[in-house]
């Protein structure tokens, strides 16, 4: 499982890892018991039981949402007393079993990405601190060449930006030194990046600005625009420059402007009506149709108790 998800973490991969961290028998999983969930609910290891997986999925994709750890309390209804202590968050279970069990889930998200669109020193001083944050770096450099960026981890010398995987959890900065500054932020605009900069000065920046608006680009658009990008700091060197706009992205980023957690592709669930836990209904073994609706159950029990009176559960 480790060398697993450090192969997920490699590819920028966002997905969690769920350990059995307690358990009281009768249960499936065992203390150590580890499974790796990935962003559209696939399932690599082992959770436990029929109950307690589709269970730990759907907390473990809320997680990657919010990018939050949580401990799950798995467990028949008044068992234990984890109420008591703040970031568990109880399911109460309904298992023949009547096991228990704490799942820790740990979700593990890419690192933000930085686009730096430009050839200047303001860029290389940009990557070369985005990377001692271990952030991933990729340098866009129209009709530029690889090899003047050694310290990005990817170049692209075109200002197509649909294959480079911009999302809300991007960066994107403007340092082309008025070369092409107007295209690229158009360009820049066009995806759904999070932060959008642009190095120039205040007066370079306000005719940039003008120009997108006479173009027809939005207003709300426009107004998504760091323009100057970074913290005023008045007239310094690039270097101080690329510090001023990398505190100004760690500001954003932490005071929730953008999300912390990913996109995730939640499997369609159902809930068993007779026990009323989460069934997962692409996987499910036990279905019955009553009344052209099918009712899905985590298990043979249910679904035998609820053909044999439905009304009983229908209620």
């Amino acid at each position: 499982m480790l060398r697993e998800a450090a192969s997920l973490a490699r590819s920028g991969e966002p997905f969690v890892l769920a350990t059995v961290t307690w358990a009281r028998a009768p249960s499936s999983g065992k203390p150590g018991s580890t499974a790796l969930v990935t962003a559209d609910g696939r399932v690599r290891g082992w959770l436990g039981g029929a109950c307690a997986q589709p269970t730990v999925v759907q907390q473990a994709l809320q997680a990657l949402a919010d990018g939050r750890c949580r401990v799950l309390f798995l467990g028949p209804a008044g068992d234990g007393d984890p109420e008591a202590r703040d970031g568990v968050v109880r399911v109460p279970m309904a298992c023949a079993s009547e096991g228990s069990m704490e799942v820790f889930v740990e979700p593990v998200l890419p690192k933000p990405q930085v686009v730096v669109i430009g050839r200047s020193p303001a860029v290389e001083s940009l990557v070369a601190l985005a990377g001692a944050l271990e952030w991933r770096t990729v340098v866009v450099d129209d009709g530029g060449d690889a090899a003047n960026h050694p310290g990005a981890d990817r170049v692209v010398t075109s200002l197509d930006l649909s294959g480079v995987g911009v999302d809300e959890r991007s960066f994107v900065v403007v340092a082309t030194q008025g070369h092409y500054d107007e295209p690229a932020l158009e360009a820049a605009l066009a995806t759904s990046a999070g932060y959008v900069g642009l190095v120039a000065s205040a007066k370079r920046a306000a005719g940039v600005l003008e120009w997108l608006r006479s173009s027809g680009v939005s207003d709300e658009d426009v107004a998504r625009v760091h323009a100057p990008a970074g913290l005023d700091l008045g007239s310094v060197a690039h270097e101080e420059i690329a510090v001023a706009i990398l505190a100004e992205m760690v500001a954003t980023r932490a005071g929730g402007a953008m999300p912390a957690g990913v996109a995730v592709a939640a499997p369609e669930t159902a809930i068993d009506p007779v026990c009323q836990m989460t069934v997962e209904v692409a996987t499910a073994h036990y279905v019955t149709e009553h009344d052209g609706t099918p009712y899905y159950f985590c298990a043979a029990g249910c679904q035998r108790a609820f053909e044999n009176d439905p009304a009983a559960f229908l209620g």
